[in-house]
């Protein structure tokens, strides 16, 4: 009796003792997990962002870039970390979502090492084409891939990367039958397309946007159900006849069995951040959405992430894409 008493003071005592450290939390600096190089398309959204969670919580927010197998490397550091909210992780539909079906052994499971904190950013693709590519709409580009596919080659960041899976989407919907060649990263996929060496690519807006502005490539379609506040004069797939969304976006995780008050503080910075003016701004004018509030909760996310998996697993398998 004495023992069941015991230790019925000592689950309280630790109870209370985690619920005062959540309370108070954060004491310190926290780490935002980048899972890619410096650099990379996910480096303006995090950077905006620890600049102003760091603002509202009251702690410095440092990005640590961990990149490697395809954000893998950055995503395992963080299901490995210490559940006490101090590092997190800016994952992305490629961390969280396709990795899964690519791997016949992911070294994460994502919907059971994480905890969601929320999904805040959707970044669209854009098809985009060789600038002497002889169709400038949906149709008729589907009409000349049909014809010419044996003799033309798409492009992308690397087996598997999200723009790789956006055009294998769209392939797959269209009915193309198109060689795929991977680059390592999608700066020279860029490049040999501006040259006129490989006929189309399926880009992150942000990336493509100056070269589709200077006309060095040309836009073909936004792959998303609305379009682009930064390329507004180029219509959606879905308007141009053919229903298909690719795209990605980034979401915050924190290791599984952090405290619930501490994910609920860091959502609330993380939408607080989201309603700041001059972030939208800068987000929306380089092609990046911000979510509605709706969709921002951790709630939503733990969903989203399900719905994902069964969309994106469908594509890997039908295309026969696999990372060993």
């Amino acid at each position: 009796m004495r023992k069941m008493v015991f230790g019925g003071f000592a689950l309280a005592a630790m109870l209370a003792a985690g619920m005062a450290h959540a309370q108070q939390w954060p004491t310190r600096t926290l780490t935002m997990v980048n899972p890619f190089a410096a650099g990379g398309p996910n480096d303006v959204p995090g950077r905006l962002f620890a600049q102003r969670m760091s603002k509202i919580l009251g702690q410095q927010v440092i990005i640590e870039n961990v990149g490697g197998a395809g954000g893998m490397t950055g995503a395992t550091r963080v299901a490995h970390a210490a559940p006490d909210g101090y590092t997190f992780l800016q994952g992305t539909v490629g961390t969280q979502v396709q990795s899964q079906a690519l791997h016949k052994e992911p070294p994460y499971d994502a919907l059971k090492d994480f905890a969601s904190v929320g999904l805040f950013l959707d970044a669209p693709l854009v098809l985009v084409a060789r600038k002497d590519f002889p169709a400038s709409n949906l149709k008729d580009f589907i009409a000349y891939a049909k014809a010419n596919g044996s003799k033309m080659q798409y492009v992308s960041a690397g087996t598997g990367s999200a723009i790789h899976l956006g055009c294998a989407l769209l392939n797959s919907v269209a009915g193309l039958d198109v060689v795929h060649v991977p680059y390592r990263g999608s700066n020279p996929a860029m490049q040999d397309l501006m040259a006129g060496r490989v006929d189309y690519l399926c880009d992150i807006i942000t990336t493509a946007k100056p070269q589709i502005e200077s006309g060095t490539i040309k836009p073909i379609a936004i792959l998303t159900d609305s379009r682009s506040q930064a390329l507004p004069q180029v219509p959606t797939a879905i308007e141009q006849g053919l229903d298909v969304q690719a795209y990605t976006w980034n979401a915050f995780f924190v290791p599984k069995g952090t405290p619930q008050p501490i994910v609920d503080k860091l959502n609330h910075a993380m939408v607080e951040a989201m309603h700041t003016p001059a972030l939208r701004q800068a987000l929306e004018q380089v092609g990046l959405r911000i979510v509605s509030d709706n969709r921002a909760k951790p709630q939503y996310l733990d969903g989203f992430l399900k719905s994902e998996l069964t969309k994106w697993t469908g594509v890997i398998k039908k295309a026969g894409i696999t990372i060993e």
